[in-house]
């Protein structure tokens, strides 16, 4: 069985094509036949792309674009032609997997994508405009490619379908409760997947462990999970809550918007724009969304870019300790995503602040490149995992599942 993953992010796009033969497929990901990852993180108007395939054959390029379509457009005709060609024609797919990020109310599982199901992530692009758009255009890309073929939506907000009322209802007019307006949660993939990796990693039954899991990308959230649910997580009613981000800014004072409508040279839709793109880690820093630039500026004596970092582990350390409140304690702490994944200082800075409670950190295996392995002392109170996350894996199972069930 031959399953193609759309995943699209803020500012990424990865598609990947997976063959499943094993009657369950395992936890632990395939090498992928064919993927490909676009990003337009590094230059505006410019997508570059890389694609590679299983036997070892790969592309780059650079292309001047936008549009996600025309890209994602070009990323398909790889599959089957070129040096990265994997397949004879597109019709050898047997199933379609899309990530999407907003479900509302409604879509607490994954689901066969029909007409209806559109409609309802169109809807909710209000709610995740960064991220549903995108979703949508994949899946209505794939049905002009992929006439017959079966698509799934699986959606990010389905693993913290499980919070309590007391973690998910906003203190506001219970009138607005009763229009769906709560904490759904974002990166449940992620966190999902993060959460059955970690058991399988330190070999305990997920009933005994206190999870913090910090999915930190150009997105970022916190989830605590007890007993392998989901209890309390940092991203709201939208993606634009919770943590200091690439370019969101996170929780802020809502007077502070309440102010500025006020004044005559804002508009919502100028707002909308400012929260989503242009504040986080760019907009203090003033240099770019991406960690990776803001921290080399710092470290070259820019006053902003330091101060971006310093808001950036300030609040992620304060999420944390919202998190482990609500578990009662914390028995595992888990870094995943790009800069989760890869950056070893901000790893070192977060578990700094939690030594008193018997963390301790293991220097030379956080800075020796770790994947999916416990980078704390022996005898250190709390475990501490980097894990590469396997959206695209997991959505693959989801399709794999529902395609046998």
């Amino acid at each position: 069985m031959k399953i193609l993953i759309l995943n699209a992010g803020s500012s990424s796009h990865k598609i990947c094509l997976y063959k499943i033969t094993a009657k369950s497929p395992s936890l632990s990901p395939p090498l992928p036949l064919w993927e490909s990852k676009i990003d337009w993180t590094h230059r505006q108007g410019i997508a570059e792309l890389e694609v590679k395939t299983s036997t070892g054959a790969s592309l780059q390029k650079l292309m001047s674009s936008d549009s996600r379509a025309d890209v994602m457009s070009y990323c398909l005709k790889t599959i089957t032609e070129g040096n990265t060609k994997t397949i004879d024609r597109l019709s050898e797919i047997d199933a379609v997997g899309h990530r999407v990020v907003h479900g509302g109310k409604n879509y607490r599982e994954s689901v066969v994508i029909t007409e209806e199901v559109k409609k309802a992530i169109a809807k909710l692009s209000e709610l995740a405009p960064a991220h549903n758009p995108a979703n949508l255009a994949g899946i209505e890309l794939m049905e002009e490619y992929l006439t017959d073929v079966p698509q799934f939506a699986v959606f990010d907000t389905a693993f913290h379908s499980t919070l309590t009322d007391e973690a998910a209802v906003y203190p506001l007019p219970y009138e607005w409760l009763e229009k769906g307006i709560k904490r759904y949660g974002f990166h449940g993939i992620s966190h999902h997947y993060c959460t059955r990796r970690s058991t399988e990693i330190l070999g305990k039954d997920i009933n005994s462990l206190k999870l913090v899991i910090c999915h930190l990308g150009n997105g970022c959230s916190l989830s605590a999970v007890r007993n392998g649910y989901s209890i309390d997580t940092t991203m709201g009613f939208t993606p634009l809550d919770g943590l200091m981000m690439g370019s969101r800014c996170g929780s802020v004072d809502p007077g502070i918007l309440i102010y500025l409508l006020k004044q005559s040279d804002y508009s919502v839709t100028r707002l909308e724009q400012i929260l989503n793109q242009e504040s986080g880690l760019k907009g203090i820093s003033g240099i770019s969304n991406d960690l990776r630039q803001v921290f080399e500026a710092s470290q070259e004596g820019n006053k902003r870019a330091q101060l971006a970092l310093s808001i950036y582990i300030h609040r992620l350390n304060s999420g944390i300790g919202a998190m482990v409140a609500s578990l009662g304690g914390l028995d595992v702490l888990v870094f995943t995503a790009g800069v989760g994944e890869n950056s070893a200082i901000i790893r070192q800075k977060v578990c700094e602040n939690w030594q008193f409670l018997g963390l301790q950190l293991d220097n030379k295996k956080n800075n020796s490149h770790p994947q999916d392995t416990d980078i704390a002392q022996t005898d250190s109170k709390v475990r501490v995992l980097v894990i590469q996350t396997q959206e695209d894996w997991a959505i693959a199972q989801e399709c794999w599942r529902l395609l046998n069930s």
